[in-house]
């Protein structure tokens, strides 16, 4: 009886809509939170812009530029060293977290000093400083639970705490419109309940740790992470901060909330794809940690690849909710007293702004997950000189809307740096 062979077919390659779906849909639940939190944002911008006068616009749109740098400053102190953690042994270490928790705590406390105080110093009520040096705290604690979430697979955690969020802030919101009590001080309150409530959707081990478990780490702990590792990140951070964002510290000290508010405008429109370049390194920086980790490289700068298309699709997508805004429904995001003119300008740059950004951040978060802190803090204190300088003098030169072009120069001088430092880990390491 003759033997009978059966040929089995090779494997057949992902097509290249295949892969672009399977992309869309990794991205999709990272994207989903940071977008419904900018539609959060974006809501209460509006009601205040509306309902408020231009200063209350302005200092709200501080509070916007303020709290996010202060999560990012959490994010290089207490997320980065436990994303180092999973190059190096592949999980998270409880010890570890247990400090990280305990460090997190203190560094909220501070920012509720640090938020409460520069609300004060730029002309905000004493109640509604203080609960927004709150819910600044509250964002920082919560930006650990949410890095820890994608540090043990478990990003559905990160994307429900994003969607409690949202929907309390916007059920919140409408209320206080229905009721006319739209205020600062309420907003406040509101945006402090929001913070906190998202938490409830971290493991709950987790957040017995942070919350009632403080004495099982130690601040001296942190000491030998701090020397090694964060004190790089958080010059990084602040360096960039001052980078992406010296207009709104000038224009607001040196030219009052008020001129600031047709500038924040602009940021206003673009804030999906900040948000977006801030929430998708959290997903990242694993993925990237582990490849570089195991010696799996071609994952590594894959990953680098797809984040920027994911980038690219969030910028597009905005640019044109954006256009249909200000050619369609100008009077959603401009009332009496600012002029189309020069918001059209001011969109512009911001799009110019968000576009270098979404070039170069795929490459920043893959130096971060290869604990290139040092080098990167020092790309950013470069690129910091650059646009306080520029900024400034554009500012005292030719006024608030000029000094946006400090900060597209210092963007440039920041991205060709991490360029050339990316093109030097790749010589070194194949």
């Amino acid at each position: 009886m003759p033997a009978i062979s059966i040929a089995l077919e090779p494997a057949r390659a992902p097509t290249a809509l295949q892969k672009l779906v399977r992309l869309a849909a990794r991205y999709s639940l990272s994207a989903l939170g940071p977008v419904s939190i900018s539609a959060a944002h974006f809501l209460g911008a509006v009601l205040v812009l509306h309902t408020l006068p231009r200063l209350q616009f302005g200092l709200f749109s501080f509070v916007m530029t303020i709290v996010p740098f202060c999560v990012s400053a959490a994010s290089a102190l207490v997320g980065a060293p436990t994303i180092i953690g999973i190059r190096q042994r592949g999980h998270v270490d409880d010890a570890e977290l247990a400090t990280f928790q305990k460090a997190n705590f203190a560094l909220g406390l501070l920012v509720f000093a640090v938020v409460s105080a520069s609300l004060l110093g730029s002309g905000m009520r004493l109640e509604a400083s203080l609960l927004f040096g709150l819910y600044g705290a509250l964002m920082s604690l919560r930006l650990l639970g949410r890095t820890y979430a994608y540090a043990v697979d478990s990003p559905a955690r990160a994307a429900i705490s994003d969607a409690v969020y949202s929907v309390i802030v916007l059920a919140g919101l409408w209320a206080l419109h229905f009721v006319d009590r739209i205020g600062m001080t309420n907003i406040a309150m509101l945006f402090s309940l929001a913070a906190l409530s998202s938490m409830a959707a971290f493991d709950r081990d987790y957040l017995r740790k942070q919350f009632r478990r403080l004495g099982a780490g130690t601040l001296a702990a942190y000491a030998p992470v701090w020397r090694d590792l964060t004190r790089w990140s958080l010059v990084g951070v602040a360096a960039t901060e001052l980078t992406v964002n010296a207009h709104a510290y000038f224009v607001t000290f040196f030219s009052g909330p008020g001129a600031f508010a047709l500038l924040a405008l602009g940021g206003l429109l673009m804030r999906p794809v900040s948000l977006v370049l801030s929430a998708f390194p959290d997903m990242e920086r694993p993925i990237m940690a582990r490849a570089i980790g195991a010696g799996d490289l071609v994952r590594g700068f894959r990953a680098v690849k797809e984040f920027r298309m994911a980038g690219v699709a969030v910028l597009l997508v905005t640019i044109a909710l954006a256009a249909v805004l200000l050619f369609r429904f100008p009077q959603v995001v401009l009332k009496q007293g600012y002029d189309s003119h020069q918001a059209l300008l001011i969109v512009a740059v911001w799009i110019a702004i968000m576009a270098i950004r979404v070039l170069r951040t795929p490459e920043a978060v893959f130096l971060q997950a290869a604990g290139a802190f040092q080098p990167l803090a020092n790309a950013s204190l470069k690129s910091c000189a650059v646009s306080l300088v520029a900024t400034l003098v554009l500012l005292m030169a030719f006024g608030p809307i000029a000094s946006l072009l400090g900060i597209v120069a210092g963007d440039l001088v920041l991205t060709v740096s991490i360029f050339s430092l990316m093109r030097e880990w790749r010589l070194q390491h194949g």
